[in-house]
């Protein structure tokens, strides 16, 4: 029996219209923000600079993803003050979540790595072109032999590409050639660990766990 053409499109929307809606749900589900109250709970100037993130993930989720890294890495580098573990919450290492960060209005290296990571998980970035890095940090020039724990963002734009740096500590967005100053001891996010070209499973990095435990609890997804 044929059907005219408007009955089988008909029928055709019926079909496909669950997979439509399921794909787009697993899209929304990949990764998402907690609600305001969740950012209440720190205070408001966590409810201040909660809005302005939530609303410049909004106005970026159509641009292409070099603008994407630009935009968040501007963001969290002019809007959130670098201060370390000891004065921002009085113990030598804590890794914060985005909403602690923006209660106390000042983060340190891995906060703002965290907070970029989430930013663009969120705006749609693949979670394999992104790896929060911890390197070594040369300090007093290329001569110099002193170094310092550091961590810095790495986008990948394809999986044997040169990643691109966003670092808390520089303006602007550098592949990882032009970095000599950094050298990288591993790198992680929350799909796994990687020493190298060795991979491990994540749960053995406690204080990213415990982090991505306490983000989850706040109202996070990714």
């Amino acid at each position: 029996m044929k059907l005219s053409s408007l009955v089988f499109r008909r029928r055709l929307r019926r079909c496909l219209m669950p997979a439509v809606l399921l794909l787009a749900g697993l899209c929304v589900a990949a990764a998402s923000l907690p609600t305001e109250r969740s950012a209440a709970r720190y205070g408001p100037r966590a409810v201040a600079l909660y809005r302005e993130w939530n609303q410049l993930l909004g106005k970026l989720q159509s641009v292409d993803e070099r603008q994407k890294l630009a935009e968040v890495n501007q963001f969290f580098n002019r809007r959130i003050l670098y201060r370390e573990d000891i004065d921002n919450w009085g113990v030598q290492d804590y890794w914060a979540t985005p909403l602690e960060m923006f209660g106390k209005g000042a983060g340190d290296c891995e906060d703002f790595s965290i907070g970029k990571y989430i930013s663009l998980l969120v705006l749609g970035v693949s979670p394999d072109k992104l790896r929060i890095t911890y390197v070594k940090a040369r300090i007093g020039g290329p001569d110099s032999a002193i170094s310092q724990a550091h961590m810095v963002l790495a986008y990948y734009p394809t999986p044997s590409a040169e990643p691109l740096i966003l670092d808390s500590l520089v303006t602007s967005i550098e592949p990882a050639s032009q970095r000599a100053d950094l050298q990288p001891v591993f790198s992680f996010n929350a799909q796994g660990l990687w020493v190298g070209n060795r991979s491990s499973n994540v749960s053995k990095l406690t204080r990213w766990r415990q982090v991505m435990d306490k983000m989850k609890n706040e109202g996070f997804t990714f």
